[in-house]
C-alpha cells in the first residue's frame, strides 16, 4: 500500500508543478501583454506631446514674412516726403528728395566723416554722391550707427539749431548725431558711420522691392 502512497504523492506533484508551470506561463504572457500595451500607450503619448512641439519649431508663414522683401509703392510722393515701413522688424525709411536737396549733396564733403561711402554701410550699387539707384529717391535703414535709436528728420526749412551749414537730415535725439539727406554721418558725432542702405530694387517705375536686390538694380536708375 505504501507504494501506491508514495505514488499518488508523486502523480499529485507532477500535477500541481504542471499546473505551477501553466500559471508561470500564463502570467509571463500576461506580463508581456501588458508590457507592449503601456509600450504603446506611451509612444502615442510621446507622440502627441512631440507633434506640437515640432510644429512649434517649424516657422510659421507670419515668421516667413517677416523677413522676406517688402514691396512699397512711392506713387504720389512729393518732394520732401518720406514714407516708413518695417522690414525684418526694423525701420526703412523711404526719402523723396527734391532737386536741391539733391544738388546740395555735392557740397557737403568737408563736413561728413565718410563723403565717399568708404566704409561698407550699402551695397556696391548705392556706393555713390546719392547713396542710392534713383538720385531722387533715398533708402534707408532708420536707425543710428551708434546704439540704434531712431533719428527723427528734419528738413532745411525746420526749425534747427545745426547752424548755416544744414540742408536738411537725420538728426538722432538720443545722443546727438546728425546725419545728411544721404544718410552720411556728420564728423564730430557719436555715431561712427553713415546710415545703413539695405538691399533693394525697382520693380517699376511707381514701386520698390526693400530687401531683394535679386533683379537688377539698374531698372530704376534707367526708367
Amino acid at each position: 500500500m505504501v507504494p501506491l502512497i508514495v505514488s499518488s504523492m508523486q502523480d499529485i506533484g507532477a500535477n500541481n508543478m504542471q499546473d505551477e508551470g501553466q500559471k508561470s506561463g500564463i502570467d509571463k504572457k500576461r506580463r508581456h501583454f501588458l508590457t507592449a500595451a503601456a509600450t504603446v500607450v506611451g509612444g502615442a503619448g510621446i507622440l502627441a506631446t512631440a507633434v506640437p512641439f515640432v510644429s512649434t519649431l517649424s516657422p510659421s508663414a507670419k515668421t516667413k514674412a517677416i523677413g522676406g522683401p517688402v514691396e512699397v509703392d512711392i506713387d504720389g510722393m512729393k518732394p520732401g516726403e518720406m514714407k516708413i515701413v518695417k522690414w525684418r522688424g526694423k525701420p526703412v525709411w523711404i526719402l523723396r528728395r527734391s532737386e536741391a536737396s539733391v544738388e546740395d549733396l555735392s557740397g557737403m564733403t568737408d563736413l561728413l566723416r565718410d563723403p565717399d561711402s568708404e566704409v561698407d554701410q550699402q551695397p556696391e550699387y548705392a556706393k555713390n554722391g546719392y547713396r542710392s539707384v534713383k538720385p531722387e529717391y533715398l533708402v534707408l535703414v532708420g536707425l543710428c550707427t551708434h546704439l540704434g535709436c531712431s533719428p527723427n528728420y528734419l528738413a532745411s526749412n525746420e526749425a534747427h539749431d545745426f547752424g548755416a551749414d544744414w540742408k536738411g537730415g537725420f538728426f538722432c535725439p538720443c545722443h546727438g548725431s546728425k546725419f545728411d539727406l544721404a544718410g552720411r554721418v556728420y564728423k564730430g558725432v557719436p555715431a561712427p558711420a553713415n546710415l545703413v542702405v539695405p538691399k533693394y530694387q525697382f520693380i517699376s517705375k511707381t514701386k520698390i522691392l526693400i530687401g531683394d536686390d535679386s533683379g537688377s538694380g539698374e531698372l530704376g536708375a534707367s526708367s
